[in-house]
């Protein structure tokens, strides 16, 4: 991990802290510069705005996703996205209070969410791309606003889902993928499963 990342990981759970304890409308760069350790300059030479800080939240889920995901890890398609989507849940759930809070401010600033609206089809590309699924340009952004939906239905239940094993989220997505593929296989949206790498290359990498 470079220290740059380290410092993203730092600023980003500083931002939940803050945004549990005094909700989005409370969101200074002050007490956020307080909270994570650093100062106001040095925060305002990375975050223009306070937008870009929840962008940097996103690019921070991605890079957890794919730093696990493993190359050629075989499977369905439908299996690879359900694991990629879990994992990017447990990225975020140790900032489940501060992100529950920033949802309920939403509803009454739903500005908010018009403005991370075009962002999120930007990280379930980078989903797709964490579940090896292969398509043509067209077809990927298909996918990725089609995988959009399915992110949206299941964050819907991580919301009410307080559980430790998070069983109603992941049956939720369940759902929602099962939705989703009706949907995509006719159309031929879902192509070409990829394969676990040959058991002599499994075994020299081990």
């Amino acid at each position: 991990m470079t220290d740059e990342a380290a410092t993203d990981e730092t600023l980003i759970a500083a931002l939940w802290r803050v945004i549990a304890a005094h909700g989005w409308p409370g969101l200074t760069m002050r007490r956020l510069a307080a909270e994570a350790g650093t100062d106001t300059a040095a925060l305002r030479a990375r975050f223009p705005t306070r937008l870009d800080l929840l962008l940097l939240h996103g690019r921070v889920m991605d890079q957890a996703v794919l730093a696990g995901t493993i190359p050629g890890q075989g499977g369905s398609a439908r299996d690879r996205v359900f694991d990629v989507l879990m994992r990017r849940l447990d990225a975020m759930q140790p900032h489940r209070e501060g992100i529950l809070r920033l949802f309920e401010d939403m509803r009454r600033d739903p500005a908010i969410a018009l403005a991370l609206a075009p962002h999120i089809g930007i990280a379930m590309g980078w989903m797709l791309e964490a579940a090896e699924i292969e398509a043509k340009s067209c077809q990927a952004r298909l996918l990725a606003m089609g995988l959009a939906g399915v992110w949206l239905a299941t964050i819907r239940a991580w919301v009410r889902d307080d559980s430790p094993d998070m069983g109603a989220t992941m049956a939720a997505l369940d759902s929602a993928l099962d939705r989703a593929e009706r949907i995509a296989r006719p159309l031929g949206l879902l192509r070409g499963e990829v394969a676990p790498p040959p058991a002599e290359e499994a075994a020299e990498t081990s």
